[in-house]
């Protein structure tokens, strides 16, 4: 089911078009607007602050958002566009979708280890490197995952966990196609350096002994 989804404060913003929009932003407000589903559009303001705080966390444009105005209630809402200031590439205007439980949207899921007290590649000493704690879906959004699980319990040293291997919530697919790595086991750095030293011992024996046979020829 879904998770928590973060709250998203803003003030419903009275009047439209370009005066009230520049009045906003000396107010310490950016405008913006929510639209879609069977109502019509709000104009809203954010605090610029803290707007400007979660654009630089990154992933604004796929987190969702219950929105809070006050006099309303609450909506699920997604990012749809942020226009910036052409020089101080600062947000100056922000959009917003209304989602239908139905609706199909991008998302980054957490990934969820379980089995590593057991898996026989760790248990020898194995390192396991979590390549993707998040990976992105194509969910509905009346039925988001708090996250999905991948299983190590029968990893050993070399074997990874792909997305084709991973039981995906109802709905949900990944948006990359190829099968990609979310986990592997490796060896431990000391037993790589070693055998590292092995190869280069054997790959110099090999050029000995072809260098004295030419010179016996």
């Amino acid at each position: 089911m879904a998770g928590e989804i973060p709250d998203l404060e803003a003030l419903e913003r009275t009047g439209t078009g370009k005066g009230a929009a520049r009045q906003a932003r000396r107010a310490g407000m950016v405008p913006g607007i929510v639209f879609g589903g069977d109502t019509d559009p709000t104009p809203i303001n954010l605090p610029f602050n803290k707007l400007l705080k979660m654009l630089k966390a990154g992933r604004f444009k796929s987190t969702l958002f219950n929105m809070k105005i006050e006099g309303h209630d609450d909506v699920r809402v997604i990012c749809r566009d942020v226009q910036r200031h052409v020089v101080k590439d600062l947000p100056t205007h922000v959009d917003f979708m209304r989602l239908k439980r139905t609706t199909k949207i991008n998302l980054f899921i957490a990934v969820e280890v379980v089995g590593e007290d057991v898996s026989p590649g760790l248990k020898k000493g194995g390192v396991m490197t979590l390549m993707r704690p998040e990976v992105e879906l194509v969910v509905t959004a009346g039925d988001i995952p708090d996250h999905i699980t991948i299983d190590v319990s029968e990893c050993e040293i070399g074997d990874a966990v792909t997305i084709s291997s991973v039981k995906l919530p109802e709905g949900a697919k990944p948006t990359i196609d190829r099968d990609f790595v979310i986990a592997n086991i490796s060896a431990p750095s000391g037993l790589r350096a070693a055998d590292d030293a092995d190869e280069g011992e054997d790959t110099g024996e090999e050029t000995t002994e072809v260098a004295t046979e030419g010179d016996e020829e």
